[in-house]
């Protein structure tokens, strides 16, 4: 259905499109039908209109949506919607429900304070979400029935009433919230498996419409920030202080920072986002793209509203428009029935670049050069070549664990890249050439064209053709691995380096520069040469990341099978001097596909690690980044995936970024560093440059958050002295997910900012994982601010001068790091009860056999939590609301410290140290939204084992203590007191979140013990629906 809504572009305006001659006269035939029967409802006539126009070309539907609304024009113009009146009603139950209905004419006024617009703003969210929460409360009632309707409101108003109660954290209630509760609970039992079902789908939807219009006001606030701005700015960005308008002029203003080096750190400075397909998205594509037309129909109507003269017509059709595709979300199916594949997960990885960031990317730079322009001069633009923003990704290339990343689908995931790209610049082009008829050129370019009428059009001609090529060729070589045909190097003239194709953008786009043109240049090229000197040819680059052991697997069935003896059972310096010995000779070990005569020696493993090596050497340019190496501990981990490369005959060999994970490789990390730099061998190859990453997924669930983040930030620091040392320009790689839980912060600005000093230095490079790719990119103006945040950040992390820590600090951090890791592993490791209790309270097992990923949860299938991956361990916590690796620990170690002489020198750590302050901050946020009494509740119904149940009794003491000590360390008295927006939204969002747990724990109950096949499918699907809920009700915890 919302392929029938009206289309506009990012910025609100609508995009005019044409319509078949066949269709408008089905309009006209429509209308005139309502005017013979003016009785006619404008539901019967959409309705009808619709029927019909889905049978036609869809190119053309339009037409014929817009006859009903046009047919009863002029009964809505008699009917002025106007402001809700009387009792308070319910979210999913307010009558008449529009986008309309909230007086918003004052939003235009010039006369209205910044706090008046910004109250009317907020407001319109309060507005939206009633509006869309009520629509889906209509189709509910349509398409289910008054009875299923009456049930959702049943639990909703349990829900809220408990709440109001003080869900068991005001003693002086206790009684009604716990008799409130046993409702509740009572309620979710008395539900078929398919109620259970239907209302959860009920309360999920509603909390992603909810995400909708928040994800939209945010973009609505920035643009009120922007257009209010009493500074005076030039509009481009708001002048907050985590923006690009905000902190450009004030470090030349206010911190006295010459102006050429602010120019020169934003025109060298690189911000490189790597998309990362982990199981986190449980959101389906196809309501992806819903929800994402929803938040277009959300901007038309602000236009309108602001314009201050929007018809009954134009209100109507926008709003039945939206009805539709909450319609077509109620009637879709949400639950993903296969496993994506890896190449479905990059497929929708470069997604974001096709529909989104190709044409917000150049959008930004422009702003940005606007803004640099105007802060620092007319003479310190943004060079047309820089690449503030690069984009990579780990989708096709990360086989860690993932036994479905086959060499093949790395060669089809480039392979596939590649066409795109060619592609979408040729479209590019094509566009160009249209309207590029100017006669006159330079010199130099019109010595290549010829006397031609037409230069441009003559140059750009066989670049088009040059780019369909590369296209086709891509497309075959593409079917070549699809059914095991012999591939052949490139056959004719295409495009493999992107620096062929920007050399001739920059001599179209000098030539009109040089022939007085600069307006066209910029308007016409400018775009694109950023394009492609970000994306490239390829849209992004592959990392490849696989496991040490593996590497070391190879290389024992190699020298066995060479009568060397046996690489594993050699010590490390036996290792090292092998490896230095093998790099020094460039002597090649096996003939390619060797490995495949004998499989004695060579395991499967093996083989594919050895194919991984000679896929890496097929590649062309850019199609390959980095090489990471998952679990590395010791120097010859590098060395070895440094040899492999070599005996692939990879021509250039990617950069090997050892990947330091768990507390003791984060210890150990910076002799690792200084082993291998002192080696002839290694140093002589790496350039005089060196990546390292650091995970902070698998560091917190090794050690908890707070000992996790002080190892990290050590290290870093410790790092960057040995790179020193060996004058090697050494850059960080951050393993971080978009949780708090793994590293993930939802302040990036102050999370940037809160490094070391002297370790990001104008290079942040950081993974963008599963959820957080649709939040930060999924719709332009959200996309714009996140490109505009990362850059504030990095900009001002390398020109700020921020406190370093002093001795004092750091005894104070390490005792701190200490006692929290101990009690952390205590319940964690040393606690028998644990993994019993974790495996019941929570659907950790369930998570495995839902389709979410393409990759297993744990490394190893028969291991246990220390297996498993950092990301289900987080979201299985996250689900029961207790989100326990991110406070756990924390509460211990802040009440000793308080109650010791270092008490006073801690509370100003909090009050002065940046990093430390956003530690504790992120902590108070994620116990604020957790909520121990629906813990409570799962292990009531799911926990059998009394030891276990006493585990949990003990860790929700532990969880109610914590709070007390990070309240007392912050001198709040309640959580998050500072963060107004948090408390409100959870205010409203609990409700819904409480009903879904306890949907969720009944659904649990039913499945662990049912038999039943058909009632399994039923209850599975329920299951996906709660944890699909509470994933977007919860949003950054976990």
């Amino acid at each position: 259905p919302d392929n029938y809504c009206p289309h506009s572009t990012h910025d609100g305006r609508p995009v005019v499109r044409h319509e078949a001659p066949y269709f408008s006269s089905l309009a006209l035939r429509l209308g005139r039908l309502t005017q013979r029967r003016p009785m006619l409802s404008a539901r019967v006539a959409a309705k009808a209109a619709i029927r019909v126009a889905s049978r036609g070309r869809s190119s053309s539907r339009l037409a014929a949506l817009r006859c009903a609304p046009a047919a009863v024009a002029s009964e809505s113009s008699t009917r002025l919607i106007s402001n809700a009146t009387g009792k308070n009603l319910s979210s999913i139950n307010e009558p008449n429900p529009s986008l309309f209905k909230f007086p918003s004419a004052g939003l235009g006024n010039d006369e209205q304070t910044n706090t008046e617009a910004q109250s009317v703003i907020d407001s319109q969210l309060r507005a939206d979400v009633r509006a869309m929460g009520s629509l889906l409360g209509k189709i509910i009632r349509e398409h289910e029935g008054q009875e299923i309707f009456d049930k959702v409101e049943k639990m909703r108003s349990l829900a809220k009433e408990w709440r109001e109660a003080g869900a068991g954290r005001n003693l002086s209630r206790a009684p009604e919230a716990d008799s409130t509760f046993s409702s509740m609970s009572e309620f979710a039992s008395s539900l078929s498996s398919s109620e259970l079902f239907l209302i959860s789908r009920a309360f999920t939807h509603f909390l992603a419409l909810s995400n909708a219009a928040e994800s939209h006001h945010r973009g609505r606030k920035l643009r009120q920030a922007v257009t209010t701005d009493p500074t005076g700015g030039i509009g481009a960005f708001s002048t907050k202080h985590d923006s690009c308008g905000g902190v450009v002029p004030k470090l030349v203003s206010e911190s006295g920072v010459e102006a050429k080096d602010v120019w020169e750190a934003l025109s060298t400075q690189t911000v490189e986002l790597v998309l990362t397909a982990h199981p986190t998205e449980v959101n389906r594509r196809t309501l992806l793209a819903k929800k994402k037309r929803i938040q277009e129909l959300l901007t038309e109507a602000d236009f309108d509203r602001a314009a201050g003269s929007v018809t009954p017509y134009k209100q109507k059709d926008i709003d039945d428009c939206l009805e539709m595709i909450i319609s077509g979300i109620w009637q879709s199916d949400e639950v993903a029935r296969q496993k994506p594949t890896p190449i479905t997960e990059a497929d929708r990885g470069v997604l974001v670049i096709e529909s989104i960031l190709w044409e917000t990317l150049p959008t930004f730079l422009r702003k940005l050069d606007a803004t640099m322009r105007s802060s620092l001069g007319d003479e310190y633009d943004l060079p047309l070549t820089a690449t503030p923003i690069k984009i990579s990704s780990w989708m096709g290339g990360d086989r860690d664990g993932n036994p479905n990343v086959t060499p093949n689908v790395t060669r089809e995931v480039c392979l596939s890249n590649r066409a795109k790209a060619a592609s979408i610049i040729g479209a590019d082009l094509a566009t160009i050439y249209s309207k590029l008829s100017i006669t006159n050129c330079s010199d130099e370019l019109r010595e290549i064209v010829g006397d031609t009428r037409e230069p441009y059009r003559e140059f750009l001609e066989p670049m088009m053709d040059k780019l369909k090529r590369t296209a086709d060729w891509a497309r075959e070589e593409l079917d070549a691995v699809h059914n095991g045909r012999p591939r052949n190097e490139p056959d004719g003239d295409i495009y493999l380096n992107k620096a062929d194709l920007i050399d001739e953008l920059m001599l179209m786009h000098q030539s009109l520069y040089e022939t007085g043109n600069e307006i066209i240049a910029d308007k016409m090229l400018t775009d694109i040469i950023r394009n492609v000197s970000t994306f490239g040819l390829t849209l992004v680059q592959l990392d490849i990341r696989q496991e040490s052991d593996r590497h070391a697997e190879a290389l024992d069935c190699i020298t066995r099978y060479l009568g060397l003896g046996s690489y594993s059972q050699w010590d490390e310096p036996t290792r090292l001097s092998w490896l230095q010995k093998e790099l020094s000779s460039h002597r090649p070990f096996l003939r390619p596909g060797e490995w495949n005569n004998d499989s004695d020696i060579f395991s499967a493993t093996a083989v594919d690690t050895l194919e991984t090596f000679r896929m890496i050497a097929e590649q062309h340019d850019d199609s390959l980044g980095a090489y990471v190496i998952s679990q590395a501990t010791s120097a010859s981990d590098v060395l070895a995936v440094l040899l492999l490369q070599r005996d692939a005959g990879v021509k250039k060999p990617l950069r090997v970024v050892p990947l330091f994970e768990t507390l003791d490789d984060l210890h150990g990390a910076a002799d690792t560093m200084d082993t291998l730099f002192s080696l002839p061998a290694y140093k002589g190859s790496i350039g005089g440059k060196q990546e390292v990453m650091i995970g902070y997924s698998d560091s917190a669930k090794d050690a908890g958050r707070l000992a996790a983040s002080w190892a990290q930030y050590e290290t870093q620091e410790k790092l960057a002295g040995v790179a020193a040392k060996y004058d090697v320009d050494l850059s960080f790689f951050h393993g971080k997910g978009g949780t708090v839980g793994r590293g993930g912060n939802p302040a990036t600005f102050n999370a940037i900012l809160a490094h070391a000093p002297d370790t990001v230095n104008g290079y942040f490079r950081v993974t963008e994982q599963g959820e957080m790719i649709n939040q930060n990119f999924g719709h332009h103006d959200r996309a714009e601010r996140t490109l505009d945040i990362y850059t504030a950040a990095v900009l001002a992390e390398k020109l700020t001068e921020r406190p370093r820590p002093t001795e004092e600090w750091r005894n104070v951090m390490k005792r701190l790091s200490d006692v929290s890791c101990e009690a952390y592993r205590g319940i964690v490791r040393g606690d028998e009860r644990f993994v019993p209790y974790f495996r019941s309270a929570t659907p950790e097992l369930e998570l495995s056999s839902l389709n979410i990923g393409s990759r297993p949860a744990k490394r190893n299938a028969t291991g246990g939590v220390e297996s498993l991956r950092a990301i289900p361990w987080n979201f299985s916590w996250t689900q029961t609301r207790l989100n326990l690796p991110t406070w756990l620990g924390v509460g211990e170690a802040i009440n000793e410290v308080l109650n010791s002489d270092d008490a006073d020198t801690l509370r100003t750590m909090y009050a002065e140290w940046g990093s430390f302050q956003t530690t504790v901050d992120l902590v108070e946020m994620v116990l604020a939204k957790s909520e121990p009494g629906i813990a409570a509740h799962y292990d009531k119904i799911l926990v059998k084992d009394e030891m276990a149940k006493e585990l949990g009794q003990h860790v929700r003491k532990i969880h109610a203590e914590t709070e007390n000590n990070v309240l007392d360390l912050t001198g709040h008295t309640t959580l998050s007191e500072d963060n107004v927006t948090l408390r409100q939204l959870m205010q409203v969002r609990n409700r819904y979140v409480d009903c879904l747990n306890i949907l969720q724990v009944e659904t649990l109950s039913r499945l662990r013990s049912s038999e039943d096949e058909v009632e399994q499918k039923k209850l599975n699907d329920a299951l996906l629906t709660t944890i699909t809920g509470i994933a977007n009700g919860m949003g950054n915890t976990g």
